[in-house]
């Protein structure tokens, strides 16, 4: 099948974004000469930017740029002067399906949604029961009858991104020789958190038992979560908060021995990069739908461990202050799961 330009309208969180990385890739498999753009928010142009699958990255500004309607009918423009032929509609935005529609791409193909299901030329039934966010989006793919061989996720780090973290590691005085356990104590979202009390125990326990190098992620805003963490641990961590981009933490991940991580977009990286060697921590989100992909990688190299207790999963009460699932995850639990990989040679 032979289609000039092809639009791919993504999600916005880093995780989900990660998460259509397969689909990304199963249109370049189904479109090998296609000039493939992808139209992204600007927190998560970093996971694409080195996809090799994907020809050009257009950012959708919705908080800035095209915030106003001026603002989207010149995104229209811009994206009718392009003459694609052809947008897969991953996000169920009605905003983005309309202005796909007014850039007057012919066929524009989107799951089943009432309330823009009259701005798609192809609507595409919504699988049934609980599927992972990654397979998600392949059934649009499958549903437009195009092959979907390839599992996994991408994300591609660059030699320099490899440069920049050996040179991190040794300015932080570690020797090869030394295990480093990166910990990523954030998430975009309050319960989805391990208590900080638990990861400072975790991370002293760890330094004791194996004398691992903690390193502790995440981005400028997460610097304080890391610090109280700090606090509270009787060694010094390493804390890398606002020090790094997406593709030089994919860097130290690739050259960590364990990531422990609760459920967000640095773990599914570190999955994609590292593809063992990770622990995901769960409670108010399923593992079913948002944990590491494909669910075969699951087991000795990738663990899941998680806690649900008699709530709904997954469960978006964004205004929960209890965390009691993720409470219910122990430090002598995710000790016990660390231990296999800081013991192997």
């Amino acid at each position: 099948m032979k289609i000039d330009k092809i639009l791919i309208v993504n999600v916005n969180w880093l995780g989900d974004v990660v998460f259509s990385t397969p689909f990304i890739r199963a249109i370049r498999e189904n479109f090998p000469e296609s000039h493939i753009a992808c139209m992204v928010v600007p927190r998560c142009k970093e996971i694409l930017e080195l996809n090799p699958n994907i020809d050009e990255l257009i950012i959708y500004d919705e908080k800035g740029e095209h915030k106003s309607i001026a603002g989207k009918l010149k995104l229209a423009q811009l994206l009718k002067r392009q003459e694609f032929k052809i947008a897969f509609l991953l996000h169920r935005s009605f905003t983005r399906t309309l202005v796909c529609k007014l850039a007057g791409i012919p066929k524009r193909i989107g799951f089943f949604y009432w309330k823009r299901f009259m701005l798609i030329t192809k609507n595409i039934n919504h699988p049934q029961g609980e599927v992972h966010r990654a397979e998600y989006f392949l059934r649009l793919a499958r549903g437009y009858g195009l092959r979907t061989d390839s599992e996994g996720c991408d994300f591609f780090v660059s030699d320099n991104e490899k440069i920049w973290a050996d040179g991190f590691l040794k300015g932080a005085g570690i020797i090869l020789q030394d295990p480093v356990v990166i910990l990523h104590p954030a998430g975009n979202w309050m319960p989805k958190r391990w208590p900080k009390e638990n990861f400072a125990r975790l991370a002293d326990r760890l330094i004791d038992e194996f004398g691992v190098k903690i390193l502790i992620t995440g981005s400028a805003k997460d610097e304080e979560l890391a610090g109280q963490i700090a606090n509270l641990m009787l060694h010094k961590p390493i804390i890398c908060c606002g020090k790094t981009s997406l593709g030089q933490f994919g860097a130290l991940a690739e050259k960590s021995n364990l990531v422990i991580s609760n459920d967000s977009g640095p773990l599914h990286i570190a999955v994609a990069v590292k593809k063992s060697g990770i622990i995901g921590l769960y409670g108010p989100t399923s593992p079913k739908i948002t944990g590491p992909y494909p669910l075969s990688m699951r087991g000795k190299d990738i663990v899941v461990v998680e806690r649900h207790l008699n709530c709904k999963i997954p469960c978006y009460d964004m205004t929960c202050n209890k965390y009691k699932c993720m409470e219910a995850i122990s430090v002598e639990e995710v000790l016990k799961q660390a231990t296999p990989f800081l013991k192997k040679p």
